[in-house]
């Protein structure tokens, strides 16, 4: 559909659901920019500090596509996802037409590519947009938003994702969003295997771990894992930019796209395998450093 009639400016009404780690700076920006913004999250006190800047807090999903223009979803899993768009009393039943939904989650392509084809048969736009960067670039606004939807509705949607991210990119058709976070993610995997496995070397070793990280980041084993969760792992410091138990439902996602795309990734499984102890050892509410004691033997 063509959004002819949908202009962000101003005086549109931005719903945003799901105020965690990162989804509370990111709706942040929003309100900081000077829009009206519509919050619900499942847990009412994550959203207290966005209330308390101005953001008008909504009992239920349903509420908050009632009252605004263009919604934002940024929530946990995939089911949240379906459950909050394709429930009775979700976005794709009660928004108004010729309205904007932009989903954030790290989700399926798949469910992403159907919200797509409901919303465009009720005469609405739906972009996947995942984002990386984690709690430091959602709160700094300059994650990297990888779009997918029609172009049109990209368009639209850019003025809000250029106050929360910095790298952004429209990706193709709905889906392509998804299917870009998941190649952003299955890279992330392979070098957190790397990042905790050079520390917990250097530590055996004898070495300063600060030192040898000052030493490598800066050559050809630079990542962003290795400057901003290197120094989290040698301060001791677990506490989640990124939860394992997210981290964890986005390795299965792209093993079981993968798998349908007739494509084994063996990096990626050995991942999960090494992620799956973390799980097993109660960390999955830390963050995906936390790799690093299952490589080093904490």
């Amino acid at each position: 559909m063509k959004l002819t009639e949908l202009k962000i400016d101003q005086a549109s009404v931005i719903g945003f659901i799901g105020t965690g780690i990162m989804g509370e700076s990111m709706a942040g920006h929003l309100l900081a920019a000077g829009y009206k913004v519509n919050v619900y999250n499942r847990t009412k006190s994550r959203a207290d500090n966005l209330v308390s800047r101005g953001a008008v807090w909504q009992d239920t999903p349903q509420l908050v596509a009632e009252q605004s223009d263009v919604i934002i979803t940024m929530l946990g899993y995939p089911a949240d996802v379906e459950e909050v768009y394709f429930g009775e009393a979700g976005l794709l039943q009660n928004v108004k037409p010729n309205r904007l939904l932009i989903d954030m989650t790290t989700s399926s392509p798949s469910l992403a590519k159907r919200i797509e084809q409901e919303a465009s048969e009720r005469g609405l736009a739906a972009v996947d947009a995942p984002v990386s960067g984690g709690d430091i670039g959602a709160k700094e606004a300059r994650l990297s938003i990888m779009a997918g939807g029609t172009e049109e509705a990209f368009e639209a949607a850019l003025p809000l994702f250029l106050l929360m991210g910095k790298n952004i990119v429209h990706q193709g058709a709905a889906g392509s969003g998804q299917f870009t976070k998941m190649c952003n993610q299955i890279a992330i995997a392979s070098n957190m295997i790397g990042v905790s496995e050079a520390l917990a070397y250097a530590k055996r070793a004898g070495l300063e771990q600060s030192k040898v990280l000052k030493s490598i980041e800066a050559g050809a084993a630079g990542s962003w894992s290795l400057s901003n969760l290197g120094p989290r792992i040698i301060n001791g410091d677990f506490a989640p930019g990124f939860y394992v138990k997210h981290f964890m439902k986005d390795i299965k996602i792209a093993i079981e796209s993968a798998d349908e795309l007739g494509l084994p990734l063996p990096g990626l499984a050995l991942a999960r395998s090494l992620y799956e102890q973390v799980i097993a050892n109660g960390e999955e509410n830390n963050g995906t450093q936390a790799l690093y004691k299952v490589i080093f033997g904490e």
